[in-house]
């Protein structure tokens, strides 16, 4: 009983940490986590290395998706 407590927890714990991760940037804060400019940001969308959401009217980034791409 204890062991399946501890795993749900664990496993609760993953699904927090993992949704933390995805939470949606614009383009504003994805510069200033990266310390990179805006047009070097759009640059790597144009070039399909930066995955970004357009359907706002304005780029919107997922926070897993950008470190992916800081990380490389």
């Amino acid at each position: 009983m204890n062991n399946q407590i501890i795993n749900l927890l664990q496993e609760i714990k993953m699904e927090l940490k993992n949704k933390k991760n995805n939470t949606w940037m614009d383009i504003k804060k994805v510069c200033e986590i990266t310390t990179l400019s805006a047009s070097t940001v759009r640059r790597a969308v144009n070039r399909g290395k930066l995955k970004c959401s357009k359907k706002l009217g304005k780029l919107l980034f997922m926070e897993s998706d950008v470190r992916r791409w800081i990380n490389g």
